[in-house]
C-alpha cells in the first residue's frame, strides 16, 4: 500500500498557485501526469488542491515533474 501524505501544510494551495503561475490548467497537467504514468481524474487534483484529499506519494513526484518544480517550493 503506498504511502498517502496528510496534508498538515498548504501543499494543495502550493500546488495550485505554481500550477497557475506557469498558466497551466487542472485537465492539462492531470494529462500530463497521466502520461507520466500515474492514474489520476481531475476531480482528485481539484480536491488535493482543496486540501480535502491526502495526496499519494507518486501523485506528488508527478505533480513535481510535471510542474518542474522542487519540493522545497511545494512544501513551502
Amino acid at each position: 500500500m503506498e504511502q498517502k501524505i496528510k496534508q498538515d501544510i498548504p501543499l494543495g494551495a502550493n500546488i495550485r498557485r505554481i500550477r497557475k503561475q506557469k498558466e497551466i490548467g487542472q485537465t492539462e497537467l492531470v494529462r500530463q501526469i497521466n502520461l507520466l504514468g500515474e492514474p489520476m481524474t481531475r476531480e482528485a487534483l481539484v480536491k488535493i488542491e482543496r486540501g480535502i484529499q491526502h495526496i499519494k506519494a507518486s501523485q506528488l513526484k508527478a505533480i513535481k515533474e510535471t510542474l518542474d518544480t522542487t519540493y522545497d517550493e511545494l512544501f513551502k
